[in-house]
């Protein structure tokens, strides 16, 4: 018997066993997606993450940094309107005028909760609860290199310690976080140890910190999800930028089920700093665009970057997420033929959700006949497909002998336009 053609509308299927107590369902094989759902998700927060900005506490490590009080309460200010869940301040055993800066904040009755920074210590905490703040923050070195070198104490003296002023600080109703310093090269059998006993006295949340930016987005998943099978707490993660990795590590801290990030703007923090607001936003936004727009106030990030710019007199990057002057240029040709019919091209981010615009750069000698022809339109100059390919290799001679700006191609494009009517 001969084969029979197979339909065209044919939708070949694959069926899959569902759980013991579930029917056999089947599913279009147009339709799987080798990188969608799995079970894993269930315990990702890229769709419910807080932001914690250490701007006025990591950043004020940033060798460039010096903030006034009244700097401090500007750069508050706009993080607050901004959206940030907790402001985190320099600790108030820093200086006198630390604690000054940190009560004055504290008086300013923002939306954003205000945290402070302190080590593992009873002094410490004593000071730090007397300030006002919504919460603190401890933490000590559990990383070998930290106990040898830096306190030179043992884990049952840090679990402890964690004990004592945990226990202290929650007596005066406001939050606590403890957090190990130097996690990734802490052995792991002390992280657990260590978590689970201050997540059993009721911490608010525990914190992971890659204090030297060693760590990598799969060990940062593996031990996210290693230790929400011990502590029933949030989990927080602080990443340094030593090897590029933040807002990579981020992202996956967020996949692996912690739920707060700390971040500072333009990243600034102790050497080359830790994962920076607006970059963190650019991937957010791509993972969650809806949860994003609705919680942060996006089109202020320019304004709040340049107000910590120029505080620390430094220049925003020239590839800096969002905010670079070249974030979106396009120059290429194909590009910005594309770009002109449909921006999504080569666009994940949407300027105008910044408050941004894209801009078509079209004086160099790469440049197509579509961006002269747009330049045209904007002249209010008229002619036609043919004689804008013509004006267009005008500009590219002249491109291939020197550098151009925008002045340039406008006088070739009105010089040959005036010639045409001529």
């Amino acid at each position: 018997m001969a084969p029979q053609p197979i339909p065209e509308d044919y939708q070949p299927v694959v069926e899959s066993r569902g759980t013991v107590n579930s029917p056999i369902f089947s599913t279009p094989i147009n339709q799987l997606n080798p990188y969608g759902p799995n079970p894993a998700d269930f315990l990702s927060n890229v769709n419910q993450f807080q932001l914690i900005d250490s701007t006025l506490r990591e950043g004020e490590q940033f060798a460039n940094a010096f903030f006034s009080t009244e700097k401090k309460i500007e750069i508050a200010k706009a993080l607050d309107e901004f959206g940030v869940d907790y402001i985190e301040l320099t600790s108030p055993v820093a200086s006198e005028q630390s604690k000054k800066d940190c009560e004055a904040i504290c008086k300013l009755g923002l939306k954003a909760k205000i945290l402070t920074h302190i080590r593992c210590h009873m002094d410490d905490a004593r000071i730090a609860v007397e300030t006002g703040v919504d919460g603190v923050d401890v933490v000590i070195g559990t990383s070998k290199f930290l106990r040898e070198f830096s306190h030179g104490k043992d884990m049952n003296y840090i679990a402890n310690s964690a004990v004592e002023v945990i226990n202290f600080v929650k007596s005066k109703g406001i939050e606590i976080r403890f957090s190990s310093e130097d996690s990734f090269r802490s052995d792991l059998v002390d992280l657990l140890n260590i978590y689970k006993t201050v997540d059993k006295i009721g911490v608010n949340r525990i914190g992971i910190a890659d204090t030297v930016g060693c760590a990598n987005p799969r060990q940062v998943y593996e031990l996210v999800r290693t230790l929400k099978s011990v502590v029933s707490c949030d989990i927080e993660c602080h990443f340094h930028n030593d090897t590029g990795c933040s807002i990579a590590n981020a992202y996956c801290a967020l996949e692996g089920g912690a739920k707060l990030i700390d971040v500072s703007v333009l990243g600034i923090g102790e050497r080359n700093g830790i994962t920076p607001l607006g970059g963190l936003m650019a991937r957010m936004i791509v993972a969650a665009p809806e949860y994003v727009k609705d919680k942060y106030n996006l089109k202020m990030l320019r304004d709040i970057e340049n107000l910590v710019a120029d505080a620390v007199e430094v220049n925003i990057p020239f590839n800096n997420p969002i905010t670079g002057f070249c974030a979106f240029t396009h120059k290429a040709g194909i590009h910005a033929k594309a770009i002109l019919a449909n921006p999504s091209t080569y666009e994940i981010l949407n300027p105008n959700d910044f408050g941004m615009t894209r801009y078509i750069h079209f004086a160099h000698r790469l440049t197509g006949w579509n961006a002269i022809k747009s330049r045209v339109e904007q002249l209010n100059l008229n002619l036609t497909d043919e004689q804008i390919k013509e004006v267009t290799s005008k500009v590219k001679s002249m491109a291939d002998i020197r550098s151009l700006n925008i002045d340039d191609v406008d006088s070739i494009i009105k010089k040959y336009h005036s010639e045409i009517k001529a």
